[in-house]
């Protein structure tokens, strides 16, 4: 799948072709649950990406994206750069290890210190820049082209979008009559992924985008047809916090698969993940936290419907973690 890819080629054939590579390294399938003690009045099915290698579904778009440059090299060296907040520079540093690229991870100086410490353990080679995603991105974008690497986006990339699209192929093998998907919206990687998977295979079924109050820029963005800058404050979703970088292809594809966004609070993000703790027993991240408290903000419009609900990770830190269980218990 090259970078000029259409549409088209994120849910064609060959793109699971390396989703299939990957599994050679690691199991990738995510569990499907039932959420019966939600409280909402339809049938309800969290997928757990919060139990994935690494803890959050970055491994798919890392591994397809790095096994496509494998391939392309023919045995030559690669070096490549990405920018993250966590969780996908993690992703980068084991498919990196894995699979023998030498790569460099530039975070924010602000990146949460265990999951920066996760990198590290991991052999990721990390620089620190910027206090903002956005601010990370360019700048490594800038240091990729200044030293001839390999520049790996977290989510504009139609390689790693298509990885974190094996996720919407897996929900409609495992629950064929799916009325509606929720995921959380950061870049937008993740949701561009599944809905045009999705959206080849079952067009009737709704994909809903939902993000914090306090970090929206790509639901600001379509809304307003272009890419905008708006301060993000501080969210306990901090896997989906930051701007968008410029001339985004997610911009375009979630502008014409989405159906429709959502926005949650930071107390309905919370207490999304103390009920997943409470009723469930699995730690989730804040960005998965926002995924549930979408799908319950709706819930009276999907009465009788079946909804899948994207737990997209459980990179939380236990200080965040420790909060909400005072507050909620």
């Amino acid at each position: 799948l090259s970078s000029s890819s259409s549409l088209s080629s994120l849910s064609s054939p060959s793109t699971h072709k390396y989703y299939q590579n990957a599994i050679r390294y690691y199991s990738f399938k995510g569990k499907l649950i039932m959420n019966i003690r939600c409280p909402l009045y339809l049938a309800v099915y969290l997928r757990l990406k919060n139990e994935q290698v690494t803890g959050s579904f970055k491994a798919r778009g890392a591994f397809n994206k790095c096994l496509i440059l494998k391939e392309a090299s023919k045995g030559t060296k690669i070096t490549a750069l990405t920018s993250s907040t966590g969780n996908h520079g993690l992703a980068c540093a084991l498919a990196f290890s894995t699979l023998g690229i030498d790569g460099e991870i530039v975070i924010p100086v602000n990146c949460d210190q265990e999951k920066k410490q996760k990198i590290v353990s991991c052999g990721g080679h990390i620089h620190e820049y910027g206090t903002d995603a956005a601010e990370t991105e360019g700048y490594s974008r800038q240091l990729a082209q200044e030293r001839g690497f390999t520049f790996i986006s977290p989510y504009n990339d139609y390689q790693i979008i298509a990885g974190q699209g094996t996720i919407g192929a897996e929900i409609l093998k495992d629950l064929p009559d799916v009325d509606a998907v929720f995921a959380s919206v950061g870049g937008g990687g993740l949701i561009c992924g599944i809905a045009a998977y999705i959206k080849t295979k079952r067009p009737q079924c709704k994909v809903i985008g939902c993000s914090p109050v306090n970090s929206k820029v790509l639901h600001e963005s379509v809304f307003a047809g272009h890419i905008v800058e708006e301060e993000s404050l501080d969210t306990l979703s901090d896997g989906t916090a930051g701007g968008v970088e410029p001339g985004s292809v997610t911009l375009d594809l979630a502008t014409e698969l989405v159906d429709k966004w959502v926005l949650v609070s930071e107390e309905e993000i919370a207490t999304a993940v103390f009920d997943v703790l409470k009723n469930h027993k699995k730690v989730i991240e804040g960005a998965a936290g926002v995924a549930l408290a979408g799908a319950r903000k709706i819930a009276q419009d999907l009465q009788g419907k079946k909804v899948a609900i994207v737990m997209c990770g459980a990179s939380i830190s236990l200080a965040n973690l420790n909060n909400i269980m005072k507050t909620y218990m």
